[in-house]
């Protein structure tokens, strides 16, 4: 029971029921507001002519079309710009020391990506810069060659090319790749029998990971490369040792590599 005094000065009491009474009625004659979400009209969705563009530009086969004219462009101007000539006339005498090192480098990236010939870059380091120059220079233009390569099929060509992997052996050899990347990478680095440019794109169609792709490329071409190297230093002198050392060691791992991959062929057939 609670107290409320009156007119009289006395004390008047009031029940707790009609408490709850006068507190239901004061609730329901508050209007209550209506919540902020039914304000908000749902998004529309983009349907215009910027958005269809968008959409279709944007596309798996689009990015695919994209890749074939940068690629079938770059491969016009290496053409026209020959840089078969370096073996003939020699680097630019403007560019000299190291700066001539990471020049050539880069253009090597370039070239690769062109689907310029590895060994005809190769051979011509090794002209220009003698055979551990030229090493250097070569190795650092492979991987980065390789590199470019790999991120541009792997966000302009994956996603279209992934959906016609459907033959037995590009299902073999994109499992592989996805699966045994690193490994994969080393022995066709190690033993060269598939093309720079080829095994670049097929390792960005497939699932295998940037860094563990770079680290294959860098270390199995060392042998390679450091073959061609002196022997493009050694090309003014086919007959001293260095020079038929240098192609033994170019001829064999070729001869290795055309072994393997024809037992590899033989076991698919038989699966």
């Amino acid at each position: 029971m609670l107290d409320a005094t009156d007119r009289s000065g006395g004390t008047a009491t009031v029940s707790p029921r009609a408490i709850a009474t006068e507190l239901t009625a004061a609730a329901v004659s508050v209007p209550t507001a209506a919540p902020a979400s039914a304000s908000v009209l749902p998004p529309v969705p983009a349907t215009g002519l910027t958005a269809r563009c968008a959409r279709a530009l944007l596309s798996p086969w689009s990015r695919l079309s994209l890749l074939v004219v940068l690629l079938a462009s770059a491969a016009s101007a290496m053409l026209l710009l020959e840089p078969q000539k370096l073996l003939t006339d020699g680097w630019p005498p403007q560019l000299g020391g190291a700066a001539a090192v990471v020049a050539y480098a880069v253009a090597y990236g370039v070239c690769t990506v062109a689907f310029v010939p590895r060994p005809l870059l190769n051979l011509a380091a090794g002209a220009l810069f003698g055979s551990q120059l030229g090493l250097g220079a070569a190795l650092s233009g492979t991987v980065l060659g390789a590199g470019l390569a790999f991120c541009l099929g792997r966000a302009l060509g994956q996603d279209a090319l992934r959906p016609l992997l459907r033959g037995r052996w590009l299902k073999a050899a994109d499992d592989q790749l996805s699966r045994h990347g690193f490994r994969s990478m080393l022995a066709a680095r190690l033993f060269p029998g598939l093309p720079f440019a080829a095994s670049n794109y097929c390792a960005a169609v497939s699932r295998m990971g940037l860094l563990p792709f770079l680290l294959a490329t860098g270390l199995g071409s060392i042998p390679n490369t450091a073959a061609y190297a002196v022997a493009g230093a050694r090309a003014s002198a086919p007959t001293s040792p260095a020079f038929l050392i240098a192609l033994a060691c170019i001829t064999v791992p070729g001869l290795l590599g055309a072994v393997i991959a024809w037992r590899k062929r033989r076991r698919l057939r038989g699966r």
